[in-house]
């Protein structure tokens, strides 16, 4: 009878140490799911921002003032446009080029 008696009290044991084991885990990935979740927030909050910050960087009076100042482009006038006539066949390309 001992003997069954100190086997039931070891499966206990061991039942109640798996029950703690488990449940620890189980808390560890809560707070991790918790955590990632707000990290998961916080760059869906950061993609909205610059997805902000790219369409105001696009508009089209940042990229004349952009293209003026840094580049030194100016507007395309009939003054300064040139225009290419085609007429007869079009040259034949130079050998060897692509």
């Amino acid at each position: 009878m001992t003997r069954l008696n100190l086997v039931l009290l070891i499966a206990v044991l061991v039942s109640a140490l798996y029950l703690v084991r488990t449940q620890y885990e189980s808390r560890r990935l809560f707070a991790e799911v918790d955590k990632t979740l707000v990290e998961s927030r916080r760059l869906q909050i950061e993609h909205e921002r610059l997805q902000v910050e790219k369409r105001g960087q696009a508009t089209p009076l940042r990229v004349e003032k952009l293209a003026k100042e840094q580049l030194q482009m100016r507007p395309a006038t009939p003054a300064i446009t040139q225009y290419v006539n085609m007429k007869g066949p079009a040259p034949a390309p130079a050998v060897g080029t692509p």
